[in-house]
């Protein structure tokens, strides 16, 4: 199983705010043995989310949407997830049930009488109005609940509010109530060399070569410039499960050290 991500909102595009979700959906994800497969950052366009939510409906894969779920003129996440699907948007009674008894919470702090037919608390049932077939998700810091949509091949899409206090709990939950079945399966492991005066188009072959007798087994390299510690160097190493990686390390290993490239610290991380 792949996992995604898709961050809505004017206010990360435009830097107004920045965005947090993807690092800790990374720390989620990696506490688990499972790792982001792919993140898309779409503004306040109806079309475009649309298009977003229909690709990750279609992938197959676990997508949290953190964006645009509320009941404002610029929230467009729960009409844009009905449209990707081709349902309707229903209210759902167990969802619409929250925010009464969250509304009834603020009135009684506020020590006030609750007025359900009161036109912004009519309007906040909006936020409980969800695509057909929709299940709720739990929100701990004020009740009012995000949903999930199945897609294909077992795939779903979770939507949780773009605030990083609601969104985060949230999907943990799903991640610890609906997709248990995928945690640890496969142990990760990631090992690499920093090498000095090297060339990627130079060490391309070799990276190409190790890929090849190695299935299931990723080279990567990574250059930089201006490292605070190496200067200009590249780190180079492969990645995989951790039962594939280490002939595959040391193949490129003996690699190198026989091209007689100065090399730095080597890394090993078991993700």
């Amino acid at each position: 199983m792949h996992f995604g991500l898709i961050i809505i909102g004017d206010e990360i595009l435009s830097g107004k705010r920045q965005d947090k979700h993807m690092a800790k959906v990374i720390e989620l994800l990696a506490q688990r043995g499972l790792a982001l497969s792919h993140v898309d950052y779409v503004g306040d366009d109806r079309p475009r989310i649309t298009e977003a939510l229909r690709r990750a409906f279609a992938s197959g894969d676990q997508v949290f949407s953190c964006g645009g779920i509320g009941a404002t003129p610029d929230d467009h996440t729960r009409q844009c997830a009905a449209q990707a699907l081709q349902v309707p948007l229903l209210p759902h009674p167990q969802a619409q049930a929250l925010i009464r008894e969250r509304m009834q919470d603020t009135a009684r702090e506020q020590g006030v009488p609750f007025e359900p037919e009161r036109a912004d608390n009519v309007q906040r049932l909006q936020m409980g109005v969800f695509p057909q077939g929709a299940s709720i998700i739990p929100n701990p810091y004020n009740k009012i609940p995000g949903f999930s949509c199945a897609g294909a091949n077992g795939g779903a899409v979770h939507f949780a509010p773009g605030f990083p206090v609601m969104a985060w709990p949230m999907i943990e939950w799903v991640l610890e109530q609906r997709c248990t079945q995928w945690f640890h399966r496969q142990p990760q492991r990631e090992q690499s060399v920093v090498l000095y005066g090297a060339m990627e188009s130079v060490l391309t072959p070799l990276m190409l070569q190790i890929e090849a007798r190695h299935p299931g087994v990723r080279v990567f390299s990574l250059p930089s410039v201006d490292h605070p510690v190496h200067g200009a160097h590249i780190e180079l190493g492969v990645k995989g499960a951790a039962v594939l990686v280490p002939p595959a390390w040391n193949e490129l290993l003996q690699a190198l050290i026989a091209t007689g490239l100065r090399m730095g610290p080597q890394t090993t991380r078991d993700l």
